[in-house]
């Protein structure tokens, strides 16, 4: 149910309150000039002619007087009064125009229309202030729809896949056509852990959006992080035939950070175990650190497929793949560079990719603050 809007518009509310104050700008000088004027040309007229014989003449001047002023007051009344309105109608106008397409555009949004824009160019600095904020908020609130529609779209399809093997083979069992041996099981489980991964990944983001990601800080040396993380994917590097280096001189290796290790852990293993889905036998891929007073600079750089252009401002949103045409279960549930981006901004620092394109490999630079500007919970 709409609710009804009480009173007359903006633009003639605008008209009486102007017209009422002409009214009485006008009575006022009238009533004004009335007692003050004859008043003012009497005083003058006698001391001129204050003889008696020449009370005529006063009598006549002072007639013409009124006559003059009279006409000329309300002539000049008339002319404010019509040139008043005409520049009220003008402006009402133009104040009224863009309010009423404001209005438009945040009906639009209010019934899910994220697409509604107001024209810029406004009767004020103000109002195009008020235009750009709208147009801005409208477009965040356009992308964020747009991110939600791709988030839930992209988690149907991260679900069924799990979801309809275990169907399958438990709707199998009960019929009696499938057994539940080692095999059967080993199945069943690694699809349950599946999912499990994808509900704790979510959830990850998830808390670290909302600023609840819990941190458990303390020093850590880089040669560590390093070497664990090399060490957790060598033998999936070796399975593929993917060839890891790691690089950092004993500078690097030796600086303490004050940062959460698992946490950080999981940031080098997400980005090499990325590096890996995306490269093929015979490749590299490079596992590095560079240390500075300010910061630490870890790099994981590959030599292989690359990313194009327009894929790169989007890498490290929540399921969104480069290549969409890569198999799911090859390609990752699409959330593991979202949980990098997540936990580095989580350390007070910032994480960034580039490529020259397809075919020329991909390098993903993490930047640490040495001073621990850790902004979610610690615990």
């Amino acid at each position: 149910m709409k609710p009804r809007l009480a009173g007359s518009g903006l633009g003639t509310r605008i008209f009486v309150a102007l017209i009422v104050v002409l009214c009485v700008a006008a009575v006022t000088a009238w009533i004004v000039a009335l007692v003050i004027g004859p008043r003012l040309f009497h005083d003058h007229m006698l001391m001129v002619s204050p003889a008696e014989p020449y009370s005529d003449v006063v009598a006549h001047a002072e007639e013409a007087f009124d006559s003059a002023w009279q006409t000329s007051l309300l002539l000049a009344l008339l002319a404010a009064f019509a040139t008043s309105i005409f520049v009220t109608v003008v402006l009402v106008r133009r104040l009224v125009h863009p309010i009423q397409q404001m209005r438009a555009a945040v009906t639009k949004v209010a019934q899910g229309d994220f697409t509604a824009r107001v024209p810029e160019g406004g009767i004020g600095l103000e109002f195009a202030q008020l235009i750009s904020a709208f147009n801005t908020m409208a477009g965040e609130l356009d992308q964020t729809e747009r991110t939600r529609t791709r988030l839930l779209a992209d988690l149907g399809h991260e679900l069924r896949t799990p979801v309809a093997t275990l169907n399958g083979y438990l709707e199998a069992m009960q019929d009696g056509v499938a057994s539940a041996d080692t095999e059967t099981l080993v199945m069943l489980r690694g699809q349950t852990d599946r999912l499990t991964r994808l509900a704790e990944d979510i959830a990850l983001v998830s808390d670290a959006e909302e600023r609840r990601l819990s941190m458990h800080p303390t020093p850590t040396r880089i040669g560590g992080l390093l070497a664990a993380a090399q060490s957790q994917t060598r033998s999936r590097y070796e399975t593929r035939g993917v060839e890891l280096h790691m690089i950092a001189d004993e500078n690097a290796k030796a600086v303490m950070l004050r940062l959460d290790p698992d946490r950080m852990g999981q940031v080098l293993t997400n980005l090499l175990d990325n590096a890996l889905q995306h490269t093929d036998p015979g490749d590299t891929v490079t596992l590095s650190a560079e240390a500075t007073d300010a910061s630490v600079t870890l790099k994981v750089q590959d030599s292989g497929h690359g990313i194009a252009a327009e894929h790169l401002p989007h890498i490290f949103e929540r399921f969104y793949r480069a290549d969409t045409a890569r198999d799911r279960a090859h390609g990752g549930s699409g959330i593991g560079l979202a949980i990098v981006r997540s936990i580095v901004t989580a350390h007070g620092g910032s994480v960034w990719v580039h490529s020259d394109g397809p075919s020329t490999g991909a390098i993903f630079t993490v930047d640490l603050p040495r001073q621990s500007k850790n902004t979610m919970k610690v615990q």
